[in-house]
């Protein structure tokens, strides 16, 4: 079933009268049009300071953090907003795991508000991670893409969905260890046969845990032809 994200359906005014916004974690009246109070909006924790490598949440700023020091991220820059934690958690598993669109929506929104002032350097393209094609059918569609869909409109950069496939079914991430997640993934990606890969490409991704998937996908990207990757993601979870 191909699943499709209502955005600009749902941004219209009449609509918001009619079905003013609720907050999906507390029941209490959303703020600024989206179904989230300001103080659950207030309760979500950015990611600053964070390596400017990998995203990596940091105590004190620092140029890069200890990992990318000693092996540096194949992509250049990494852009994560919040930091993966109560209770965008709660609003990520809802939207990946339940297909809920009103999670979706206000995640897709507060994603699109903190890229408008975060100085990013435009890309020429933004590619969201791709599931495999016997995930996508069980799961009906890809929480990546249905982010990043919304955001490349908000940049006005182009979205190509289908230049990178997910040409094995790899075990689920969950649970696994850093070292377990990058054997995991290893030889996942390739490039769609007949496509051309730009000089600057963001790979996008809902949630950056170790950054094993991203990685990945930039070294493919990289192969291809890509002078720089970048990876950005909505979160990013910290080190356990």
């Amino acid at each position: 079933m191909k699943w499709t994200y209502p955005v600009d359906g749902w941004s219209d005014p009449v609509l918001r009268v009619l079905l003013p916004p609720r907050c999906l974690l507390c029941g209490a009246h959303g703020a600024d049009g989206r179904d989230l109070c300001a103080g659950c909006v207030a309760d979500l924790v950015l990611n600053r300071p964070a390596c400017p490598r990998c995203a990596l949440p940091l105590a004190v700023p620092a140029p890069l953090c200890a990992a990318c020091v000693k092996a540096p991220a194949p992509f250049a820059a990494a852009w994560a907003p919040f930091r993966y934690g109560h209770p965008l958690d709660l609003l990520e598993a809802r939207f990946k795991f339940r297909a809920d669109l009103a999670a979706g929506r206000v995640l897709a929104d507060l994603l699109a508000a903190q890229a408008s002032h975060a100085g990013l350097p435009r890309p020429d393209l933004i590619v969201p991670v791709p599931l495999h094609a016997a995930r996508l059918r069980e799961r009906g569609y890809n929480q990546a893409l249905e982010l990043a869909r919304p955001l490349a409109r908000a940049l006005a950069v182009p979205l190509r969905h289908d230049l990178l496939l997910r040409t094995r079914a790899t075990d689920a991430q969950t649970g696994l260890d850093a070292k377990a997640r990058r054997r995991n993934l290893r030889g996942a990606f390739a490039l769609a046969p007949g496509t051309m890969v730009p000089a600057h490409v963001v790979l996008f991704d809902d949630v950056m845990t170790t950054g094993a998937t991203l990685r990945e996908g930039a070294r493919t990207l990289l192969r291809a032809g890509a002078a720089r990757v970048d990876a950005w993601a909505l979160a990013r979870a910290p080190l356990r």
